[in-house]
């Protein structure tokens, strides 16, 4: 049978295809899983993808194949982007090892290296910067995987993840990995909207199944019954029971750990209050096979008291040789910290417990801290880490086993549950690929526990994807210098939260931009060298009109008369017309009736757009009234919005109190400070008080700091007024109370001076700090000479010690 030239291509093409697959699963440790197959795939055939899948399922593999086929095109590029830069560290020493350290660069905000590579890894708000300048690293930019795309959901960082993916060049394909959220349909439907063919992949299955356990006193119940799966919600009759009796209805056989002997007082404990102390649940887990384990505490102190307490207990879970490598591990990580840095911080207590086989894992902690815990903990020389809920996202730390103490946190303001998403995130870290064939979950028994509320929370397909997407100032300014104000309102109206709020607006924005493209076309095929034929047109559209007019019903004797001027005057004005005497005229004229009726059907639906916009639009003209009503955007010539200078400036400057900055700036406020105070502006401008900080009276740094702080609070009250007048939330008052600590820190005080000073933990400064050299960066592009180097003097001020030492935040 012959085949068609059509058909032995895509025969030609399968068969290229084919290989590239086969060669990229040869390199695997691991068959592909289906979903892995299916998401590589679509890639290979040119569509983007939205994978979802539980923690640990190997969504990461999709990733990888996107940076396999960039490397196998000729120049091509790919971004692999997180929302952390724990994890952008990560990945990028991942791929250096996998690559080569020369085809790797990372882009952090505060770490540059080898930027020009093919396999660029950064934080999402580094790629949304680079779109709206246009960045020349853009050039060849093939795939952009975004790693935990349910951030998106983050109400401070959220909407950086719609900005790049409403602003991606359309030709890039796009890998998105998102934990197993609930409308994953409908977050695929939105990026099928935007982006073109996108692939939705969602997985439930856990490629190491997960038992689910409650530890009451001192045994282990299984969650559901032996007959049932988490899917069937069938709880174990045996832990029902339990409820009815208050946990009073179990026997308790006494422990036997690593410390040996019968211990009574474990024994008893348990039978007094149904609940084990810590040290008691890790003897527990240990005789049960079922270390590595993370234990999940809601609490910084909760985590270092647990620790304390274990090493009270005398727990060693380390042989001798263990304990070598581990102390020769630490040491070569942290040599550059000077030791009177590491008696401030711990050191001695910490690598006492590393060596135990225990440590806390918490964002108070080190930066560099935490990296060595990740480090022996996936080389199997830790064996319990009692974490906070931030490892949870995204850093490689599987474990055999989670215990999770409680099933509630303080949120802040309130103490409340646990969603069903946070505890897929957190027991997804129980089972290791390869390792184990099966992970564990432990709930811990207090009083009041529902079992079926348990099984429902472990039962539900993890939680909803809801957008927090909202225009700020920043993205206004930078979006209608670059696209103009009414295509800024289409892109707003792509964006995930107008699609939830109303689907048919993303898609009619869509055709709205098709049809655009075509209209220039249009415009473009009309083209006339003897004159405007889009004016042409319309006197010839209008003859028609009045020809219409005139044999239509039974006009009278004025009527009539006064159509027949108007249609001789019309003909006349099209004779005259230079276009009229065109050749191609009336294959111009053909184009430009199909440009007439697709004109029609655009402002058609413009008028439905405008009539279906929403909060995300109404918000913006919000942002963009207050912005012209300062000088940021004035009208030009044609009455449209475009930025002026000080709009310029503000383009640079991201982050919650962008206008604030931009303002303090055009003001020269910020002058004639010195680099220590510059340093503590900054930190006041960032730091987000905590809800005791209110109106409370701290301590300010001696000299200009004080008197242009007050003139900054009160340009803030004016914009605070400003933005309720014109019904915006506004933002929290600049806040003093770590000014005199990073004022110290710039002028070369000592970290233990500092930390006291503050009652910060280490980990909090160093993030603190970050913050401020971001911040004085900007400064340092956007303000004049003098305030520029100022800013950049403070930055060498700021970064050093621990904090130049941390590489990240």
């Amino acid at each position: 049978m012959s085949l068609s030239p059509a058909e032995r291509y895509a025969i030609s093409r399968e068969q290229r295809r084919k290989p590239r697959l086969a060669e990229f699963a040869s390199r695997l440790r691991f068959d592909l899983d289906p979903f892995q197959r299916a998401g590589c795939t679509a890639l290979d055939e040119g569509r983007s993808v939205l994978v979802a899948a539980p923690t640990g399922a190997g969504k990461t593999v999709v990733a990888e194949f996107a940076v396999f086929l960039a490397m196998q095109e000729p120049g091509a590029k790919v971004f692999y982007t997180t929302p952390i830069k724990a994890l952008s560290n990560q990945k990028y020493q991942e791929l250096a090892d996998e690559w080569g350290a020369a085809e790797v660069g990372l882009l952090t905000g505060d770490t540059n290296v080898n930027s020009g590579a093919r396999i660029v890894v950064m934080t999402t708000e580094v790629l949304r910067n680079m779109l709206y300048a246009d960045s020349p690293l853009l050039d060849r930019l093939a795939y952009v995987v975004m790693d935990e795309v349910h951030y998106l959901a983050d109400r401070f960082r959220g909407a950086v993840w719609e900005e790049v993916i409403i602003h991606l060049p359309e030709e890039v394909r796009l890998v998105s990995l998102s934990a197993t959220v609930s409308n994953a349909e409908e977050f695929g439907d939105w990026l099928q909207a935007v982006r073109g063919d996108t692939d939705v992949i969602v997985s439930e299955d856990r490629p190491v199944p997960l038992e689910q356990h409650v530890l009451v006193k001192a045994k282990l119940i299984d969650l559901f019954d032996s007959s049932g799966q988490a899917s069937t919600n069938r709880v174990n009759p045996e832990l029902q029971r339990l409820a009815r009796s208050g946990g009073r209805s179990i026997t308790s056989r006494s422990a036997r750990g690593r410390r040996g002997g019968d211990r009574g007082g474990f024994h008893q404990q348990a039978q007094a209050s149904g609940r084990l102390e810590r040290p008691d649940v890790v003897e527990l887990l240990h005789g049960k096979h079922l270390l590595p384990a993370i234990v999940f505490i809601f609490s910084r102190a909760g985590c270092d008291q647990a620790v304390r307490q274990v090493l009270r207990s005398g727990i060693r879970l380390t042989d001798a040789a263990e304990r070598d490598e581990i102390r020769s591990i630490v040491e070569e990580r942290v040599r550059m910290v000077r030791d009177e840095d590491l008696a401030v911080l711990g050191y001695w207590d910490w690598i006492e417990a590393l060596q135990r086989g225990v440590a806390a894992h918490h964002a108070g902690m080190l930066p560099a801290f935490k990296e060595v815990v990740e480090e022996l903990f996936q080389l199997k020389l830790l064996k319990v880490v009692f974490a906070t809920e931030t490892l949870a996202l995204g850093v490689n730390m599987p474990a055999r086993s989670v215990v999770l103490e409680k099933l509630g946190k303080f949120n802040g303001e309130a103490r409340v549950p646990i969603t069903p998403g946070e505890y897929t995130q957190l027991t997804g870290r129980a089972g290791r690929r390869g390792i184990d064939v099966e992970g564990h979950s432990v709930i811990q028994w207090v009083d009041g526990l529902d079992p079926e509320a348990v099984a429902s929370l472990a039962s539900r397909r993890s939680y909803p994807l809801n957008s927090s997407f909202k225009p700020t100032y920043n993205m206004a300014v930078n979006l209608i210098d670059q696209f103009g104000r009414e295509r800024t309102r289409q892109i707003l109206e792509l964006s995930f939260a107008q699609f939830q709020a109303d689907r048919a607006v993303v898609d009619l924005a869509r055709t709205l931009r098709k049809q655009e493209e075509s209209m220039a076309g249009f415009e473009e095929a009309m083209r006339c060298h003897l004159g405007d034929f889009g004016e042409y047109a319309a006197i010839r559209r209008r003859i028609g009109e009045l020809e219409r007019q005139t044999s239509k019903g039974n006009p009278t004797h004025a009527q009539r008369e006064r159509l027949q001027r108007e249609l001789n005057g019309a003909r006349k004005a099209m004779r005259a017309h230079p276009c009229h005497g065109c050749a191609e005229r009336e294959q111009h004229a053909r184009w430009a009736e199909r440009w007439w009726r697709l004109k029609q059907e655009h402002d058609q639906l413009s008028r439905q757009i405008r009539t279906r916009t929403g909060q995300v639009a109404k918000r913006f003209d919000r942002v963009t009234e207050v912005l012209e009503s300062l000088g940021y955007l004035e009208r030009d010539a044609s009455g449209d919005l475009v930025s002026a200078a000080p709009g310029r400036t503000l383009k640079r400057i991201y982050g919650e109190r962008d206008l604030l900055v931009a303002e303090s700036l055009r003001l020269g406020l910020w002058d004639r400070l010195d680099v220590p105070s510059l340093a503590a502006m900054a930190a006041s401008i960032v730091y987000e008080p905590r809800r005791d900080d209110r109106g409370e009276q701290f301590r300010m740094p001696r000299g200009r700091f004080r008197d242009a702080f007050d003139r900054t609070t009160d340009v803030w009250s004016g914009l605070d007024d400003l933005e309720r007048e014109h019904r915006l939330s506004g933002t929290e008052q600049p806040s003093p109370a770590l000014a005199s600590a990073m004022h110290a820190w710039a002028s070369g005080a000592d970290l233990g001076s500092v930390l006291a000073d503050t009652e910060l933990a280490a980990g909090d400064f160093v993030r603190l700090t970050k913050q401020v050299v971001d911040l004085l960066d900007q400064i340092s592009i956007v303000a004049d000479a003098e305030l520029g180097s100022t800013a950049r003097a403070a930055i060498d001020a700021v970064r050093r010690g621990v904090v130049a030492y941390g590489s990240v935040a």
